[in-house]
């Protein structure tokens, strides 16, 4: 099993810092998400200061920038840090994409598929200097000139996954990238009975290996080498739960395990601006549905009892930035030691990944 964790979000020097330290401990990748900051600057910051850690996006949004943009964001990271870019993708939901990047919506899953399909068309035209020939329901792509070309790189194409919750998502996921980045909310008994299915349809329907895909779970974890410092943790994932249960988005595992309830009762808080109320509401049972907490010395059996078998790669969750890289290295080298079936990406360029036939075969089945 992979292990990977986020870096600082708030100071680029810092994440250098970070990215430096988890290295040292040994740790496979490091992510950045697109909150309150761009993802894409801290994975270069980190670029530069590592030698060996895979430096994913986890995620950055698709749909507020063009294909071309986010091509080129991520292929200038992938040159800087000699070929560990791993680009990851997210959707959003409606209501961010309209009202906070004020763009149009329109189904996720089928425009995804698409989207994925162009970033490997504009990394192929660069790589292989061939004219871009793009075409999809949602994206034409005819137009790439020397000046607007970055010349080719020599490395493997970049692995992509995408962010995906829904069963349409997970199959677009399956059929097309190199893997899925799952969302934190997440059970095994939910990984087991609905999203392995579909992500195995998905894999069946582009005639792909599982050992070639990536399972990566979005992982409530908290953990550290004293009991104080996972209690302060533990509190953070509260709260998050509970902003997830919130969002009615993210539901259908609560309904999984009966606790829909909880999710009415918290969805008004956001609206009424009650943020630091909302972690209250959370009791440990369902804290500890959702989330794997320990100390160092626990941890690892804890997280084999709880993702053996049904993903790939982990999380740990708020790292803190002062972290001493000496313990945490023998808690990763043990969660390493849990067997997953993922093994390696499959990154040549002249391996076909979403052929036009194919992508126009599949748009029905993807929406």
């Amino acid at each position: 099993m992979r292990v990977v964790t986020k870096v600082p979000y708030d100071d680029l020097r810092e994440a250098q810092v970070f990215a430096r330290k988890a290295e040292q401990a040994g740790l496979d990748g490091v992510i950045a998400a697109e909150n309150a900051h761009n993802p894409y600057l801290l994975l270069a910051a980190a670029a530069l200061a590592t030698e060996r850690l895979q430096l994913g996006a986890a995620v950055a949004m698709a749909f507020p920038r063009s294909p071309t943009i986010n091509a080129m964001i991520s292929w200038d990271i992938h040159h800087a840090s000699r070929g560990r870019f791993y680009m990851g993708f997210g959707s959003q939901i409606k209501a961010h994409n309209e009202r906070r990047y004020g763009i149009p919506w329109s189904a996720p899953a089928p425009r995804m598929r698409d989207y994925v399909g162009a970033i490997r068309a504009i990394w192929r035209c660069w790589q292989t200097e061939e004219p871009l020939d793009y075409h999809s329901e949602h994206y034409t792509l005819t137009l790439m000139t020397p000046n607007f070309s970055p010349r080719p790189n020599g490395l493997p194409t970049p692995p992509i996954s995408i962010a995906a919750v829904g069963p349409a998502m997970l199959r677009v996921a399956g059929e097309f990238c190199d893997g899925v980045r799952l969302h934190p909310l997440t059970t095994r008994r939910l990984l087991e009975e609905v999203i392995n299915v579909q992500i195995d349809e998905g894999i069946k329907r582009g005639q792909r290996d599982r050992k070639n895909f990536e399972i990566m779970a979005g992982s409530f974890i908290a953990t550290g080498p004293n009991e104080a410092t996972v209690a302060k943790i533990r509190e953070y994932v509260r709260y998050r739960i509970a902003f997830y249960c919130s969002t009615p988005g993210y539901w259908n595992v609560l309904r999984l395990h009966g606790i829909e309830d909880l999710g009415k009762k918290l969805n008004a808080y956001p609206r009424e601006g009650r943020w630091k109320e909302m972690a209250a509401q959370v009791p440990d049972d369902v804290l500890n549905l959702f989330a794997v907490v320990g100390t160092y010395d626990t941890i690892a059996e804890q997280l084999k009892e709880r993702y053996s078998g049904v993903v790939d790669t982990i999380a740990l969750t708020a790292v803190p930035n002062d972290f001493d890289p000496v313990p945490l290295r023998e808690v990763v080298e043990a969660i390493q030691r849990v067997p997953g079936r993922f093994e390696r990406y499959n990154t040549d360029w002249d391996v076909p990944k979403q052929p036009a036939e194919q992508a126009k075969s599949t748009a029905a089945a993807a929406s």
